[in-house]
């Protein structure tokens, strides 16, 4: 068989236990649980870094946070870095991204042969954190309470808009790849807003789901809450402004029904790929970037490391892969490695010419069996002044930060993580490990010094940039209008059987 083509969608800001496909009883995802049914389900994947961009980065280049300087949503993936895109083309396919990435820079392409739209976020570094200032809430692009307060039904929104566009782009790329004569398989990412707040939805998302059956997160104790939850909450303004349980509903309402949009926009997907004729020979993957908390611990959003914000959802169906639900802790950076087993076939990789951090999960998918049941996670971005990083080895969780006590969870039997074992006497031994492997894996003090500099020569370039005439780095779409269609260097009786797709 001929390598398969990959269909790559993303959502954002999606945790899996909002989704029915992993056990929530009230969230509506008939096409993400198709899939599931008939694939394979990952129980315990994470993405590496809880923020768009890092998260994103990281996923695309199979490296960590610190290797590649991926620190926060204001970071420039350098152009210099190879991704999952650039490695693809060497093996033979052809690249298509429809939709968001948060590139920043001046490379809006990183190894895609093209972009069907723009991005939804700036390009520029304005959205540098300031960690000289670490402790003073960030105004104008910062997340708030307005997103809890605001959320409920509209005709539309910008999310809306974008997301509508995105979708009508990748289907109709869809088409293009049937029909256009040409052999060579292809990568196709998808990658949607939804479910990101604000948790604005049109009414027949809403529609589905009723109001006062809406749940509320588990209550937590003032004690069980952690530094940085604390400073989360601080800075969203969640301690000062507050919300209503009512609020609250509301917005998780509104989560919900962007959920279901989310997976209607999956649905559309797959169903293209079916009418095509291409469901035979493609694999479908679907994952988010990172979590919500939506309510957990009082925290709204992401950008820690417990499991609402760090989770996401992972799902490959097509041909080869096994049905089976796969407990294996496995994260974002093991997507590059997955993905050239596939397209080789489990075959030798094209030269790499830098060392990927992740393992690849297609024996997995395939059937296989993998003793390997671990991650690594890093955050460097707004309301900490120090990393954070996270190790999940089998059932446990270790994060650490040089200005907050350690945390130590057992996930398997603590899901919420409601009990910080690192203090506990009975788990001395177990913490120690892990404080030892941290100590060992990461250079704390010259990291924060990496990303001091950083934020620094960002905040000079991005004033510099604010003054004089604007040069954008957003991305412009292409748009042949003049080959378009019919026009008159062509031949309308041959325009219309080439560009006609039958079942």
């Amino acid at each position: 068989m001929s390598a398969p083509n990959i269909l790559y969608v993303m959502a954002d800001q999606l945790a899996p236990h909002f989704t029915g496909t992993y056990g929530h009883p009230l969230v509506k995802t008939p096409n993400l649980d198709a899939l599931a049914e008939r694939g394979a389900r990952f129980d315990a994947a994470y993405c590496h870094s809880p923020l768009c961009a890092p998260a994103r980065f990281t996923m695309l280049a199979g490296r960590s946070v610190s290797a590649i300087g991926a620190w926060d949503n204001a970071s420039e993936l350098p152009a210099s870095v190879p991704t999952l895109a650039h490695y693809l083309r060497l093996v033979g396919y052809r690249t298509t991204l429809s939709g968001k990435m948060h590139f920043v820079g001046p490379d809006q392409l990183h190894g895609f042969d093209e972009r069907l739209t723009t991005d939804i976020y700036p390009a520029d570094f304005a959205w540098t954190p300031n960690w000289d200032a670490a402790d003073e809430r960030i105004g104008k692009w910062y997340h708030n309470m307005e997103a809890i307060h605001e959320a409920g039904e509209a005709v539309t929104t910008y999310q809306i808009d974008y997301d509508e566009e995105v979708g009508f782009a990748a289907r109709r790329k869809l088409h293009d790849l049937a029909r256009d004569g040409d052999d060579r398989p292809f990568f196709l990412t998808a990658s949607f807003i939804h479910p990101h707040d604000p948790y604005v939805a049109r009414p027949e998302w809403w529609n589905l789901y009723e109001h006062d059956n809406i749940d509320l997160p588990e209550p937590i104790a003032d004690d069980q809450v952690d530094p940085h939850t604390a400073r989360i909450r601080t800075a969203i303004e969640a301690d000062t402004v507050g919300y209503t349980d009512e609020q609250m509903r509301g917005a998780r309402h509104g989560y919900y029904a962007n959920v279901s949009y989310f997976d209607d926009w999956l649905g559309k997907l797959v169903a293209t790929v079916e009418e095509a004729g291409l469901a035979d020979n493609t694999v479908i993957i679907v994952t988010s970037d990172h979590g919500d908390m939506l309510g957990d611990r009082g925290a709204w959003f992401k950008m820690s490391f417990h499991e609402r914000s760090a989770r996401v959802p992972f799902v490959i169906a097509g041909p080869g892969v096994g049905q089976r639900e796969i407990p294996n802790v496995c994260s974002h950076l093991d997507l590059l490695p997955t993905l050239l087993d596939i397209a080789t076939d489990g075959g030798p990789w094209p030269e790499l010419g830098v060392e990927l951090e992740g393992r690849s999960l297609w024996n997995l998918a395939s059937g296989g069996a993998d003793d390997v049941s671990e991650t690594t996670g890093e955050y460097t971005a707004e309301m900490t002044s120090h990393p954070m990083f996270m190790i999940r080895r089998g059932d446990y969780k270790y994060i650490h930060c040089d200005t907050d006590p350690p945390m130590l969870f057992d996930v398997a039997n603590d899901p919420l993580e409601r009990t910080n074992l690192a203090s506990d006497s009975a788990y001395t031994e177990v913490a120690a490990e892990f404080a030892a492997e941290v100590a060992k894996r990461w250079d704390s003090d010259a990291i924060r010094k990496r990303v001091l500099a950083s934020q620094h020569a960002r905040q000079v370039l991005y004033q510099a940039m604010s003054t004089g005439p604007l040069t954008s780095w957003d991305h412009l779409p292409e748009n042949d209008v003049a080959n378009a269609y019919v026009r008159n260097h062509q031949d309308w009786a041959e325009a219309g059987p080439r560009m006609r797709l039958d079942r």
